[in-house]
């Protein structure tokens, strides 16, 4: 297995994670539980976790569609900026999420404007997210292109 197959298989899970931690914050809303919006904020945690190896796999994976010329380096470096500013929000979404996790556990007065503000970032993470995978796509799917 080489970077850019490593970078495939890891890639996605930082962009999906956000989506399945937004439903469930939402869930968490709805029915007023504490429990499912602390879960909510394990799984916001886990995608930024996730983010590490997609990130360090980047530059490998770079090397490689490089050295095979699928795509110029424009569009490599659209998806590598993109995935930077993605990359630098999902882990202040974890961040949050961790604060978050703690002021649910601790029952601070607090814990709800938190879960309002990681609610609005988990959007602004998914549209990047989306942003970064569609420049990723792109690189060696030209029907993606415009």
């Amino acid at each position: 297995m080489n970077d850019a197959h490593f970078h495939l298989l890891v890639n996605h899970l930082p962009i999906i994670i956000p989506i399945i931690g937004m439903l469930i914050l939402i869930g968490g809303f709805i029915t007023r539980s504490a429990i499912v919006k602390r879960t909510a904020c394990l799984v916001f945690i886990l995608g930024a976790i996730c983010t590490i190896p997609a990130a360090a796999s980047g530059e490998g994976a770079e090397e490689v569609v490089e050295d095979m010329e699928l795509a110029d380096h424009h569009i490599i470096h659209e998806h590598e900026e993109a995935a930077e500013i993605f990359i630098l929000f999902s882990y202040a979404l974890g961040a949050l999420a961790l604060v978050g996790l703690w002021a649910n556990l601790k029952e601070k007065s607090f814990s709800t404007v938190i879960n309002v503000i990681i609610l609005a970032l988990s959007i602004v993470v998914i549209f990047l997210g989306s942003n970064a995978g569609t420049t990723g796509g792109e690189i060696r799917h030209t029907e993606i292109r415009e």
